[in-house]
């Protein structure tokens, strides 16, 4: 996520983030009060950096509320099936109890953001190829990603908490139904997916990019991780092209585009309702009625247009 330093001793999260390394068997007693540490943000979760002399690693420490929607058993097994396949860095601790994490650091790499996948050349082919090196290899996760019934999970989430949806959110899920259905027509094998392609879950050493971040990782349609990435880095025409060319090696079936299209859609339908319980748990990072007030307009905006419903007449015809 965007990066924010912040060294004080005053900072709880910092005094957190040193009583948690305190109890890992993971650094020696006499090394912790050497760790240097340096926060790395995050908009759920706190992210840390830790200089262990030569030693480089990332301390992840879950955020408040986030036990209610993420599985860490799942998120677990996931990052370090991508570890194994070496689209992620190594996975050194993960409590399934705490969702608590440590991995190595990727060096000399920069955490993506909007403007670096705008202005570092060749970012958005770069991303396409870990995508397909994801999506190719023999990982499997233990989750599935299914759209519609995390929406009905979300909006079950929602039920017990203070916040209303958007005017119109039930009837945009329900006129999304012919979209469920040409995406059922033929329908793409699952392969395990990031499901979650945040620019800032994205780090490029120049060479070839990492993946991280896994909470909401699972079994899923691959051109969902491309719909959503175009979305989050708020790709223009050019950088949709050279993700898509670099993801397919060349030319993409109209009746691809055309689910990519569609996942731009649906992925700010259902972060909709992930904004709404970052609202409704006080997460103070952001606006998050806002956030999802304009995931949802931008929603409806694009299935409104001709262009895409012409998208999903050819996902409907394959």
């Amino acid at each position: 996520m965007s990066a924010a330093e912040s060294t004080s001793t005053n900072d709880h999260g910092l005094v957190l983030a040193r009583q948690i390394l305190d109890g890992l068997a993971l650094f020696a007693p006499a090394d912790r009060s050497q760790l240097a540490l340096t926060r790395l943000g995050g908009l759920t979760n706190l992210v840390f950096r830790i200089d262990a002399g030569a030693q480089h690693y990332v301390l992840r420490v879950p955020g408040k509320g986030t036990e209610e929607y993420i599985n860490r058993s799942h998120e677990a097994q996931a990052a370090r099936e991508t570890a194994r396949v070496q689209v992620s860095p190594a996975v050194l601790h993960f409590d399934t109890v705490t969702g608590v994490m440590v991995t190595r650091l990727v060096e000399n790499a920069v955490t993506m953001t909007p403007d670096n996948f705008r202005t570092i050349a060749r970012a958005p082919a770069r991303a396409g190829e870990v995508l397909r090196k994801l999506h190719s290899s023999d990982a499997v996760f233990n989750f599935r990603f299914e759209l519609f019934a995390m929406i009905d999970d979300y909006l079950k989430v929602l039920a017990g908490k203070e916040t209303m949806l958007p005017l119109g959110y039930h009837d945009v899920v329900e006129e999304a139904s012919v979209v469920r259905a040409a995406l059922a027509a033929h329908a793409l094998p699952s392969v395990a997916c990031h499901c979650d392609p945040l620019c800032e879950n994205f780090l490029d050493t120049g060479e070839r990019m990492w993946l991280v971040d896994w909470e909401y990782s699972g079994m899923n349609d691959p051109l969902w991780d491309l719909g959503d990435l175009s979305v989050e880095g708020r790709f223009d025409a050019a950088q949709d092209e050279q993700m898509i060319r670099a993801y397919f090696g060349g030319e993409a079936r109209p009746a691809d585009r055309g689910r990519i299209v569609i996942y731009k859609a649906m992925c700010d339908l259902l972060w909709t309702l992930w904004g709404l319980i970052q609202h409704a748990n006080h997460n103070p990072l952001d606006d998050f009625w806002d956030y999802s007030i304009g995931r949802f307009e931008r929603c409806k905006q694009l299935m409104a247009t001709s262009e895409f419903r012409r998208h999903v007449t050819r996902v409907q015809r394959g």
